[in-house]
Formats: C-alpha cells, sequence, structure tokens
C-alpha cells in the first residue's frame, strides 16, 4: 500500500467484518503532523488478540495467511516517530489511533482519502458511517446518517448518490 487512505481502507473492512455497524474515521491535520483514529462498535477484541493482530502473520480471515493492515499502519507511524495505539474489549468495539509526524522521511502520503471513503460507503451502505477530516484551515465532514434522512428511500449505494458523494468530497479538497 503505498497511501495511508488505502491501509485505512482495509482497517475499514476488518471493522465491517468483525461486525460493526458503525464506524468514525477521523483525521486532523496540521502542518506538522497527522493524527488517524478509527472507533467502531464491532466485536471488539481481548488484549491478547490486540497484540496478537499487530503480527502480520496473524488474521481472522480464511481467504488469506497474513493481516498486515494494523502491522503496517502501527510500523508507518512509528517509522515517522508518532505513534499508534489498540484500545479494545470484547463486546465494545475498537479504537485505533496512529499519529504521524508528516516532515519525517518515511511519511507516508495520505492518498485518496475521498475514493477511500466512497469505497466504505458503497461495499457497506447500511453503515453509519462518520467521517471528519481536519484540516488547518477547514473540516470535511461526511456522517451517512444525516444524509439518510436527507435522502429519505433512496439508498447510499445508488451510483448517483456514490457520485455526489464523491464529487461532494473531492470539492472539499480543492
Amino acid at each position: 500500500m503505498k497511501e495511508l487512505s488505502l491501509n485505512l481502507l482495509d482497517i475499514a473492512r476488518n471493522s465491517i467484518e468483525a461486525g460493526a455497524t458503525s464506524l468514525t474515521l477521523e483525521l486532523c491535520e496540521t502542518d506538522l503532523k497527522l493524527a488517524v483514529s478509527i472507533t467502531d462498535n464491532g466485536s471488539g477484541m481481548d488484549e491478547q488478540t490486540c497484540r496478537r493482530a499487530l503480527d502480520p502473520f496473524f488474521t481472522t480471515r480464511v481467504t488469506r495467511r497474513v493481516g498486515l493492515g494494523l502491522p503496517l499502519l502501527k510500523m508507518r507511524a512509528e517509522m515517522t516517530g508518532g505513534s499508534f495505539s489498540i484500545v479494545s474489549a470484547p463486546g465494545e468495539g475498537t479504537r485505533i489511533s496512529a499519529d504521524f509526524i508528516k516532515s519525517a522521511p518515511d511519511f507516508v502520503p495520505l492518498g485518496d482519502i475521498a475514493s477511500t471513503v466512497v469505497s466504505i460507503i458503497s461495499a457497506s451502505p447500511d453503515l453509519s458511517l462518520r467521517f471528519v477530516h481536519t484540516l488547518p484551515d477547514r473540516e470535511v465532514l461526511l456522517d451517512t446518517d444525516l444524509l439518510r434522512e436527507k435522502l429519505e428511500a433512496l439508498p447510499l449505494c445508488t451510483p448517483e448518490v456514490l457520485c455526489w458523494i464523491s464529487e461532494y468530497l473531492n470539492s472539499q479538497y480543492l
């Protein structure tokens, strides 16, 4: 994964596979730092599973033998001089946080976060997703629960809605 947004997509997918019906993706970006947090209401993990989840050769997926999402995010954050943490409990969900120092030579660019958000919505249209990206000069916000209220019966996964979401998010980054 050459950009963080793909890493975040993988972790969001893990949350959904762990039964999450609600997911919050928060990015807080300054000139010096990028702070990322992903919070879900999925099945959660006990302390031992949290430790094992950082091993690239541990995964609960049956489609592959490695799980690189969390180990890669942790490594990328720490390589910049930043930090990483997992807070989780069975039945209570999980919160993953990573801080990156943007001036570090090993900082990987965020990438196309708008496409990542659209991908999460299109793959899981019933998910309650709250996306907040705080930048030095503005805040980008998308809340699928609020969208559903406005759209009434129109599903989020219709092409017209996904196109509008994509255009809206991309316009916020111009």
